[in-house]
């Protein structure tokens, strides 16, 4: 074969690999995800996806990230939603691992993993370009799941 049409096909090849990986990292939930982080900036905040109340100071989060369950709202400032369930703690783990890699490819430069960390089953990420922040941790359900869970909120400087 001619070298350059061998460097070429090369070429295209790595280029649709690297295309293929990039996609597989973008989450389903993404463009929601940044959808969420703008509105927390926004001087309305979360009012335009309140939905129903729930108990406390919680109510239904109309704009729900794809592929995540039961997002709610707490007060003006903070934005939950649990995974999927998941059948073991393990499983959680590395759904958390998998889901921070995510955020962080989803949300680019600009947001970084905090070194301050109270519990090895949490991690918070924090934009430096706005006081927002994100934390993600694992948890169990009353039955005996697991799921991860995102909390998107605004921080006070």
């Amino acid at each position: 074969m001619n070298p350059k049409i061998s460097a070429l096909v090369l070429v295209a090849l790595t280029a649709t690999s690297w295309a293929q990986k990039a996609a597989s990292q973008t989450a389903s939930y993404c463009d929601d995800l940044k959808r969420v982080a703008a509105l927390a900036m926004s001087q309305e905040r979360f009012a335009s996806v309140t939905g129903k109340p729930r108990q406390g100071n919680f109510s239904d989060a109309t704009l729900t990230l794809t592929g995540w369950q039961d997002c709610a709202l707490y007060g003006a400032t903070t934005y939950t939603c649990d995974s999927i369930s998941l059948n073991s703690a393990q499983a959680a783990e590395q759904a958390q691992a998998d889901t921070l890699q995510q955020v962080k490819a989803c949300l680019g430069e600009g947001w970084s993993e905090s070194p301050y960390r109270g519990s090895a089953n949490y991690v918070v990420l924090q934009s430096a370009l706005r006081p927002v922040s994100i934390t993600l941790s694992t948890d169990e359900t009353d039955d005996n799941k697991h799921v991860v869970r995102l909390i998107l909120f605004v921080r006070r400087e």
